[in-house]
């Protein structure tokens, strides 16, 4: 149903370093940038290269928080990126678990970003 999604934050460069130290173990990585004003906006793609997250400047002040989704191909890779996370420095809101109360296997990591946004990291098997 989405094509593409389109994420305003506070400092581009420092959220796409993040999201592909963090997601890279997903395969998420930047796929293009282009300039905008007096900064940029990233492409972040995931295996199949096409640039579906898109990071670009705020206008403001944020005040709402956005929930987003990566899917991993496995648990190891949900564990994978938490690790990333807490070697990053991350806050972990919840750690890696099953949590039947979605659908039997959905297996989960979710996290802070630096915009205060709740992004998450599953595998569902």
């Amino acid at each position: 149903m989405l094509d593409h999604l389109g994420v305003q934050v506070a400092d581009v460069e420092a959220s796409a370093a993040l999201y592909q130290r963090v997601f890279g173990p997903i395969g998420l990585r930047e796929a293009m940038r282009f300039p905008a004003g007096d900064s940029v906006v990233v492409g972040m793609a995931g295996p199949d290269g096409n640039p579906d997250f898109w990071l670009s400047s705020a206008g403001g002040a944020e005040t709402r928080e956005l929930h987003v989704a990566f899917r991993a191909p496995g648990r190891d890779a949900v564990d994978a990126v938490h690790a990333a996370a807490v070697e990053a420095g991350v806050e972990v809101l919840h750690a890696p678990r099953e949590w039947p109360e979605y659908h039997p296997g959905y297996y989960a990591v979710f996290l802070r970003d630096p915009d205060g946004h709740n992004v998450e990291a599953v595998h569902h098997g």
